[in-house]
Parts: structure tokens; C-alpha cells; sequence
């Protein structure tokens, strides 16, 4: 079913649009979710609650991008549910070794803390458009999807050493952009 008569579905409250979004978005929502999670029952939590945020979000909001919609929505749920399952013991996975990168590239302060978190996405997007097509999807994969150094250089046929020096210049990259924009000193 096409995006656009989902969408309708949830604004006529109709039960049927989530069994059409897990028709038609369940791989892509199991695919972010275990890479943050690996644990297909803790997958497939977040991929149930992220079905039920859809519709609790949709109406009000009438999303441009179904699958960016719930893709974020599962990213966050799947963070989130991370978050809870490592807060007394951190382990070594590909989340915690990818948000280490990027606390590194952003600075001491969190997040939230250092300005508001839509600012900050906003001006990251900015700074992605402005990298070569293939750094960005390097960049993505890593830090959105949390693929490890050995899948992302097997997907784009890298040398692992590349890959690694390629995301190190693209922090470098985003640092100085943030620098330049006022988000950091």
C-alpha cells in the first residue's frame, strides 16, 4: 500500500493502517532496531512500541516521509529501551562505541545540555549536505545506524583502516562546521 493511503488510514483511525505499516515497514524497523539492540526480543519491543507511537503521533502530525517518520521513531524507542537496558552496566557494542566517537567530536557537555537537541540535529543536516556523497553515507551508517568499522567497509569496499579514517576526518569535519556555526567553542 502507498504511503500516502497509510497515512489516511491513521487519520480515519483506522486499525488497519498499522498492520499495513508492519506489512510494509517491519524489515526496515527490525534493521534499526538491532543494530542498536541485538536482541530480537528487545527488537521486537521496540519495533511493537514504535507502531504504537505511529499511531499515537499520527494525526497530529501528518508526516512528508512515512518511513523517515518511523524510522525515527524506532531509532528513538531502540535508544531509548538501550539506554534503560545499559544504564548500570555498560557493555562495548557499536552504539556505545559510535556515540563515544561523536561525544568526542561534540565536546564534553551532553546533548541537551549544550543546546537544544533540534538545533543541533538541524545543523548536523546542514553539515551533511555539505560533505562528498560518499561521506555522508559512510557518516550515516555509522553514527545513524550504528554499523561497526568491518560492515561498512565491506558494504562500500573500503579497507578498514579507510573507513576509520574517513569518519575521523568527518568528525574533524563536523567539530570545525560547529565551530563555525556558533554550536560549540
Amino acid at each position: 500500500m502507498e504511503d500516502g493511503k497509510i497515512i489516511q488510514l491513521y487519520f480515519d483511525r483506522d486499525e488497519q493502517a498499522i498492520s499495513e505499516t508492519k506489512n510494509k515497514y517491519d524489515p526496515y524497523c527490525f534493521s534499526i532496531s538491532r543494530a542498536i539492540l541485538h536482541n530480537q526480543q528487545d527488537c521486537e519491543e521496540a519495533v511493537a512500541d514504535t507502531y504504537l507511537a505511529t499511531w499515537n503521533a499520527i494525526p497530529p502530525h501528518h508526516p512528508l516521509n512515512l518511513a523517515t517518520f518511523i524510522g525515527k521513531i524506532c531509532r528513538r524507542l531502540s535508544l531509548n529501551k538501550w539506554s534503560s537496558l545499559t544504564a548500570e552496566k555498560r557493555g562495548g557494542g557499536q552504539v556505545t562505541l559510535s556515540l563515544d566517537e561523536l561525544e568526542g567530536c561534540i565536546g564534553d557537555n551532553s546533548f541537551s545540555e549544550s543546546l537544544e537537541e533540534k538545533y543541533l540535529a538541524e545543523t548536523i543536516d546542514e553539515f551533511l549536505f555539505t560533505l562528498k556523497e560518499n561521506e555522508r553515507k559512510v557518516f550515516v551508517c555509522r553514527y545513524w545506524y550504528f554499523d561497526s568499522i568491518e560492515d561498512i567497509s565491506k558494504r562500500f569496499a573500503y579497507s578498514p583502516s579507510k573507513t576509520k579514517m574517513m569518519l575521523k576526518r568527518t568528525r574533524d569535519k563536523l567539530r570545525n562546521y560547529l565551530i563555525k556555526e556558533g554550536v560549540m567553542s
